[in-house]
């Protein structure tokens, strides 16, 4: 279906450019920042309305250009599986469009009430994706779905390490955990939206 091909097509543009923007938003911070400890929204409510901040908006509109797709790829047996992961994939790009525009605090700063609100913005993202790749797995090819599943796999495991690394581990390598927990949780939208780029109806049962 073209709209399905379409659609697989401009997701990947927007991970793409959201990938991008994130990459120049690091470049062009504050050197003093330390991109091991402190975590992307550090370095977002650093540079307040910048790059960063748009990187996060375009990445969660690159996610909901999948939806319509996802739609149209249902197959009766998947469909509750199918809905629960497209309900998932709206929570993961609305926690997306709250932390852009809901800052953190500053680093070394109390929290505060719009610190809060980020922080569990974030959390809802994080853990949405996840939960939604392994459903859509189910109506993927075999190769596909086990690359979703290992991403997944591996972003738990990230995940479990960032929650250690920023209450006991004393933020202990903090920074690259977060990243490389985004990149694995992205990369699950981009075997979704190849599996979309090539035409995939998925027709196994949930």
């Amino acid at each position: 279906m073209r709209g399905t091909r379409n659609s697989g097509l401009l997701a990947l543009g927007g991970i793409a450019l959201a990938a991008l923007l994130a990459v120049i938003g690091h470049v062009a911070v504050n050197e003093d920042l330390d991109p091991w400890t402190l975590t992307i929204s550090d370095f977002a409510v650093s540079d307040r309305g910048g790059v960063i901040d748009v990187a996060m908006i375009v990445l969660a509109a690159a996610t909901a250009v999948l939806l319509p797709a996802l739609w149209r790829t249902h197959a009766p047996p998947a469909n509750r599986a199918g809905r629960a992961a497209e309900a998932l994939l709206v929570a993961w790009s609305g926690g997306l469009l709250l932390a852009a525009v809901v800052p953190t605090n500053e680093p070394g700063l109390p929290m505060d009430t719009a610190a809060y609100v980020h922080r569990y913005a974030s959390v809802v993202a994080f853990l949405a994706l996840p939960v939604a790749g392994w459903l859509l797995a189910r109506r993927l090819p075999d190769a596909a779905a086990r690359r979703v599943r290992a991403l997944v796999t591996a972003s738990l495991v990230l995940a479990a390490a960032m929650i250690w690394s920023a209450y006991p581990g004393d933020r202990l390598l903090l920074g690259l955990v977060e990243r490389l927990l985004i990149l694995t949780e992205v990369a699950v939208l981009v075997v979704v939206a190849v599996a979309l780029l090539r035409r995939v109806t998925p027709a196994r049962a949930a």
